[in-house]
């Protein structure tokens, strides 16, 4: 009875807070698949375009972000930032600390760190596509723009979805390290609330079953998408990738 207590909605229970901190650590996810994805696009494009500077910058960046630990970016963004705005600050005159919302330097750390493995999935989703649809689409006289709306973009969704659901799942767990800034998601409630109650092997267990659930479902929806993404594509299509 304690244990239905503990975890109801009711004035001692910590049931509403920890949907509340599920729906953060979704929403955190989210945005920085979002910015992930225009980091992503911006590297891709860069590594593609056969200028050695640029493929240079772009393997810099996917070989940094995907090797240094999650954890030293959070750090670095969160409270490196807020240590260099506060400088700034008083040498503006302005006294006290400045820091950084946690929300926004959390999702911008995982979304940096997403960004270097979307990168390669849009690479890759971009050479699956069969260069003779873009060289058909270059003889009949389509413009660039046309090519990208019409050949190129649909196609490198519909390969990208699989890597993508590999990221967001990535970034879904990157998330709880986002803990340690304070934003109230679901690894920081559970540990308050662990913290609180002494129920440690409670609401960690709790917790990990909530994880577990938002990646099951994430999986069965990128799974949907992926499916329905392949019917809407010409057999032809199929057959060459």
């Amino acid at each position: 009875m304690a244990t239905l207590e503990l975890l109801g909605f009711g004035s001692t229970g910590w049931g509403a807070l920890l949907l509340v901190a599920t729906l953060m650590t979704l929403a955190v996810t989210a945005t920085a698949l979002a910015i992930g994805a225009v980091f992503g696009a911006i590297v891709a494009s860069a590594k593609l375009s056969g200028n050695l500077i640029l493929v240079t910058l772009g393997n810099i960046y996917t070989t940094v972000f995907r090797g240094v630990p999650e954890l030293l970016i959070i750090y670095l963004i969160y409270f490196g930032g807020s240590s260099a705005i506060t400088s700034i600050g008083n040498w503006m005159g302005y006294e006290g600390f400045l820091g950084l919302p946690s929300f926004a330097s959390g999702a911008l750390a995982v979304g940096i760190i997403s960004g270097a493995y979307q990168a390669e999935v849009y690479r890759g989703a971009y050479l699956a596509i069969a260069k003779g649809e873009l060289e058909a689409a270059s003889a009949i006289g389509m413009s660039r723009a046309m090519r990208v709306r019409r050949i190129i973009m649909p196609q490198v969704l519909r390969f990208a979805i699989p890597g993508l659901g590999n990221v967001w799942q990535l970034s879904l767990k990157d998330s709880a390290l986002i803990s340690v800034t304070g934003l109230a998601e679901l690894m920081r409630t559970s540990q308050v609330a662990a913290g609180s109650t002494r129920q440690y092997f409670l609401f960690f267990i709790v917790g990990g079953l909530l994880y577990l659930i938002l990646t099951s479902l994430s999986d069965r929806i990128f799974n949907r998408a992926e499916r329905r993404a392949n019917r809407s594509m010409p057999a032809s299509a199929m057959g060459q990738a």
